[in-house]
């Protein structure tokens, strides 16, 4: 238990992060890669908030237990691969149990002038929550293992003309892959990710009461991940993969199925409806109704009649 205050320790460079650490310089100024079992903050920092100007990810591949980052716990019993974008904070904590993996990190210079530099943002579960990080089944954690072996393989070689490009290639190859298997996950954890969706249309239902969209207004895509506890990025993903549609259309699908439901079951109008959903404008309830019925409010309630 600390004594003082938590403190914040930021690295600007992967280089600084070693030397805090006590470990040796990297290869290359922009990448290392490091068995998880030597990453150990100085004990009276154990705690505290790390701030990383480049990207993380890390694998662990036996651990049996749990690894606090953040404000939670990170449960690796199957093991796994978890993602930590630049400028995001975690917290720092020294764990007794020793397990296998690496950790790996890059610095967003590496890849600047190359096409991934352009495209990591589509990479979403580098904004995922650290709860929310990929389980590997055993073949998918041989593949990993095996990606990281050659990376360090490729980092122990002298540094030539063609290091940055096969480094860069090797980033992109293990993102991929992580995508797949995210996919994969999704899939195959479909109950539980199922059961998330559930829990999302009953607080939509709640939210589209009329006194709460009154005072609140719509439902954004922030206040739903935030309900649920969960990241707007692993939220989006998740929908997609099993529905096709990401949380905004998600929330305006839930939206219009409550609207349908006013117009043909009562007399208020199209306005009254408008600002009982949480529209500022009754326009733009007519805009979205039509864009989704393909009729517009009125219409549809005529039918009914």
């Amino acid at each position: 238990m600390k004594a003082s205050a938590p403190s914040i320790h930021q690295f600007d460079s992967i280089s600084a992060l070693m030397r805090y650490l006590g470990l040796p310089a990297p290869m290359h100024p922009l990448v290392v890669l490091v068995p998880s079992g030597n990453l150990r903050v100085p004990a009276e920092d154990s705690g505290d908030t790390f701030i990383l100007t480049f990207y993380k990810v890390s694998f662990k591949i036996d651990f049996k237990g749990q690894v606090k980052y953040g404000q939670g716990y990170y449960d690796f019993e199957e093991g796994g691969l978890a993602f930590i974008a630049p400028h995001q904070r975690t917290m720092a904590m020294n764990d007794p149990q020793e397990y296998e993996g690496y950790t790996f990190f890059f610095h967003p210079d590496l890849i600047r002038n190359y096409q991934l530099g352009r495209t990591i943002s589509r990479y979403g579960f580098f904004s995922y929550a650290v709860a929310e990080a990929l389980f590997l089944s055993a073949k998918e954690k041989r593949i990993i293992d095996g990606l990281f072996a050659v990376m360090q393989e490729e980092l122990q070689n002298n540094i030539d003309q063609f290091s940055q490009d096969v480094m860069v290639s090797h980033i992109e190859l293990l993102l991929n892959y992580s995508n797949r298997f995210y996919n994969r996950q999704f899939l195959t954890r479909k109950a539980k990710y199922n059961d998330l969706v559930d829990r999302m249309n009953a607080y939509l239902s709640e939210r589209f009461d009329a006194e709460k969209s009154l005072l609140s207004g719509l439902p954004t895509v922030q206040e739903v991940a935030d309900h649920l506890a969960v990241s707007p990025r692993f939220l989006t993903d998740m929908l997609k993969s099993l529905t096709g549609q990401n949380t905004q259309q998600h929330i305006q699908d839930r939206l219009i199925e409550k609207a349908k439901d006013i117009l043909s079951t009562s007399d208020r109008s199209v306005a009254e409806i408008a600002y009982q959903l949480g529209f500022e404008h009754p326009q733009s309830f007519n805009r979205l109704f039509r864009r989704k019925t393909q009729v517009s409010p009125i219409a549809f309630r005529q039918s009914f009649h």
